[in-house]
């Protein structure tokens, strides 16, 4: 489906479930180009803001790869290798592993995570260009609403 040449009317006709799904892979899809534009994958940053205290871990307490998978639940893709990608975390001395197979994050894994988060701003400001945030307020909104329409719970 295209927009060229819709008028509006027709536009309100088509399903969102089909536009929800074109913008979810092409914001994936360009974000993930970007990230890895500057070395790292969207799972390595997970991995990293799951472990670090000043982030998403409420404690800072080291995680197997099944509790980070768990964690990740809501927003991990299929294609997703946690194992492989924490495995390149550990060659570059951001993660550890103890004896119980837990990962934990290190002083340089923080420091990189840190680093990391900076590309944020600039990813969001390109996907929000020629977007108010009154529009992505509304936009939001009635995702939500169609979210509960269909029986869904909106966090």
């Amino acid at each position: 489906m295209t927009t060229q040449q819709i008028s509006d009317a027709e536009l309100a006709g088509q399903p969102a479930a089909y536009w929800t799904g074109v913008a979810y892979e092409a914001l994936i899809a360009y974000t993930r180009s970007q990230l890895a534009a500057k070395g790292y994958t969207q799972p390595q940053f997970w991995l990293l803001r799951n472990l670090s205290e000043n982030d998403i871990s409420p404690d800072g307490e080291g995680m197997t790869l099944p509790e980070l998978r768990e964690a990740m639940t809501s927003y991990i893709r299929p294609e997703d290798d946690l194992a492989a990608e924490a495995e390149i975390l550990l060659q570059r001395g951001w993660l550890t592993r103890d004896a119980e197979d837990r990962l934990w994050l290190t002083g340089e894994g923080e420091r990189a995570r840190v680093d990391l988060a900076r590309n944020a701003p600039a990813i969001r400001a390109a996907l929000h260009e020629g977007i108010s945030d009154a529009d992505y307020v509304t936009t939001v909104k009635v995702l939500q609403q169609l979210i509960r329409n269909a029986g869904g719970t909106v966090a």
